[in-house]
């Protein structure tokens, strides 16, 4: 076990129904880091995301977050503890607007600091442009810089972000990269990454793990996850 860690799995396994997808994970993430989990589709990264924000229950093993078991948490116990969850396909809610999917943000960070909205909009100005906007009238880039924005207005230790690169124009690749680095220097929010895009993962990742079959197979140091052609390998395998 790791004392330190802000978030820690031991022997994790879980999926959907009978099916077994996750086969033992052990990982853990220390409080400021940003790490990547990498690999093809369809070997388990998201069914792990989802399991560690509690929309899934794990069949076996434990989670443990900021010295705490959470493994029997559920989604809204966790996002009170701290847990930021940015999904894939972003999620926004689309007849409400911005500025109403922002609200419903701020539930998760009851009990912490005030919402920091200017550090929001420092981030993702477009939002307050588009405060009354509809958010399924934004275009995909704008929405997922909606759904991140709507996870750390609850002022999170812990941003667990799924696939941001998604059906998104590479200079919004390259700004989403960009600001959530700077959130994690400037608020210490810890981030893991669930990712495929190249250019994002050795832009942003400290270090890396690769999951292949449910099961975690490498780890990646600070220089091997931002080796393009390290990252590469084992995107194709």
């Amino acid at each position: 076990m790791n004392s330190g860690a802000l978030l820690e799995t031991r022997g994790l396994f879980g999926g959907y129904g009978g099916e077994q997808v996750l086969q033992g994970v052990d990982l853990f993430l220390n409080p400021g880091e940003i790490v990547a989990v990498i690999g093809r589709n369809g070997v388990g990264k998201s069914t792990l995301m989802r399991t560690l924000t509690g929309l899934l229950r794990p069949s076996a093993g434990t989670i443990r977050f900021a010295g705490s078991d959470v493994t029997s948490d559920t989604a809204d116990k966790r996002a009170l503890r701290g847990f930021g969850y940015i999904p894939q396909g972003r999620e926004v809610f689309p007849e409400l607007s911005v500025r109403e999917n922002l609200l419903v943000g701020e539930v998760a960070g009851k009990g912490r600091n005030a919402p920091d909205y200017d550090m929001i909009y420092r981030f993702f100005p477009i939002l307050k442009e588009r405060a009354r906007q509809r958010a399924g009238t934004l275009s995909g880039g704008q929405q997922q810089q909606l759904a991140i924005a709507r996870a750390m207005i609850g002022q999170p230790s812990l941003m667990l972000l799924d696939e941001p690169s998604e059906g998104i124009q590479p200079s919004i690749i390259k700004d989403i990269s960009r600001n959530v680095r700077e959130m994690n220097a400037q608020t210490g929010v810890a981030v893991l990454l669930v990712e495929q895009n190249l250019d994002l993962i050795v832009s942003m990742a400290q270090r890396g793990y690769v999951m292949e079959k449910g099961r975690l197979i490498a780890q990646l140091g600070p220089d091997e996850i931002k080796s393009r052609s390290e990252v590469r390998r084992y995107l194709t395998i």
